[in-house]
């Protein structure tokens, strides 16, 4: 029992809350897919593009604005953090396209690999912290499970040509030797049997599980495995993958936001209530909307039905583009490097823990 807490939480809100829309969302995604035969399409049809690559991935990207920007308390503390990023990120993104349009994408498309994955074991983490687990090694065999759960089905996409989807562009990831699939699915097997024996064990040490954390672990294997190696469908690709990172990471900034926001007598605290939960979505998906309504009327031109086919003369410029592709990819690259920030459980976010768990409130700059 040496590391374990005693203070008995297992969820981070309940097991209503983190069922319905942290744990539950990605599980919900797989037997869809497997169960309805047009979710397996090789391509995404119009609608689906809609529902889920504009309403769930573009708009989970906005809703790191109510963590930070739309926050006066959090955007102060740090004010300077919050303007210089973007245009660091507009800045890198320019001369990264200046280098070819692969390039820019290729880099992009890893920072997002990387992002997708840090998301999941960060989920793992809150459920550790919400146990009190405080094993060194415990910690670091959830942390390999966690990563396996995605890394084999990325090695085995790496290593396999024939795949109908892409991160964002075609040919943007590495094509590597064919022999990494297995070495890699024989590493990801045997990591993932000790997990499980190892959660066996603690469980007759304690008499208790921590759900929330082998929730993540099983639900991220799979999603991945999923929609990456068992089908070859970029429907079925996209429509996993995206419900499993961004519902709950709306679901995630939602209670933050419930929690800090109240006793505040502001249009924060009212777009918190569940009541309003309908316009904490919308405005998402107002600004979502709008952004890819940019792309693809400088960039993409192929949703002509949902967005029009205005003439743009110069949008074929490729010193445009230049500028347009990557001014256009600021929020979501900002999204991606202030998530490395914005939920350490440290000094550099007093108060975190109260916001998530319901945790008392350490004095003013406690960590």
């Amino acid at each position: 029992m040496s590391g374990y807490g005693t203070n008995g939480a297992a969820w981070i809100v309940s097991r209503r809350f983190d069922v319905g829309l942290i744990l539950g969302p990605p599980l919900l995604a797989v037997l869809l897919v497997l169960s309805v035969p047009a979710l397996r399409a090789p391509d995404v049809p119009l609608w689906g593009w809609l529902v889920f690559v504009v309403c769930i991935d573009v708009a989970h990207v906005y809703a790191s604005l109510y963590r930070t920007y739309w926050d006066p308390e959090e955007f102060a503390r740090r004010r300077t953090r919050y303007t210089l990023t973007p245009l660091v990120c507009l800045a890198v993104g320019v001369v990264l396209h200046s280098l070819g349009a692969l390039v820019f994408w290729r880099v992009l498309a890893y920072v997002a690999v990387f992002h997708f994955v840090r998301q999941q074991f960060g989920f793992v983490m809150l459920y550790r912290h919400r146990r009190g687990e405080r094993s060194l090694a415990d910690r670091r065999l959830d942390k390999m499970a966690i990563y396996s759960t995605m890394l084999y089905p990325l090695a085995f996409w790496h290593a396999t040509p024939d795949r109908r989807f892409e991160w964002f562009v075609e040919g943007d990831f590495l094509l590597l030797p064919a022999w990494i699939s297995p070495v890699a699915l024989w590493i990801y097997s045997a990591i993932l049997l000790i997990f499980l024996a190892r959660q066996v064990q603690l469980y007759r040490e304690r008499g208790a599980v921590n759900w929330g954390k082998v929730g993540i672990v099983v639900s991220t294997a799979c999603v991945w495995y999923t929609g990456i190696v068992l089908l070859n469908s970029d429907f079925a690709f996209t429509l996993t993958n995206v419900v499993a990172h961004g519902v709950p990471y709306m679901a995630l900034v939602w209670i933050y936001g419930r929690r800090k926001w109240t006793g505040e007598h502001s249009w924060r605290r009212r777009i918190h209530r569940p009541a309003a939960a309908g316009i904490f979505v919308g405005l998402l998906l107002v600004l979502a909307c709008f952004e890819e309504g940019l792309w693809d009327l400088f960039v993409w031109r192929e949703h002509a039905a949902a967005f029009g086919q205005a003439a743009i003369p110069f949008a074929a410029s490729e010193a445009l583009r230049h500028l347009v592709v990557p001014l256009l990819t600021v929020p979501q690259a900002t999204h991606y490097v202030l998530d490395a920030w914005i939920w350490r459980f440290d000094s550099s976010n007093p108060g975190l823990g109260s916001f998530l768990f319901g945790e008392p409130r350490p004095a003013h700059g406690a960590g």
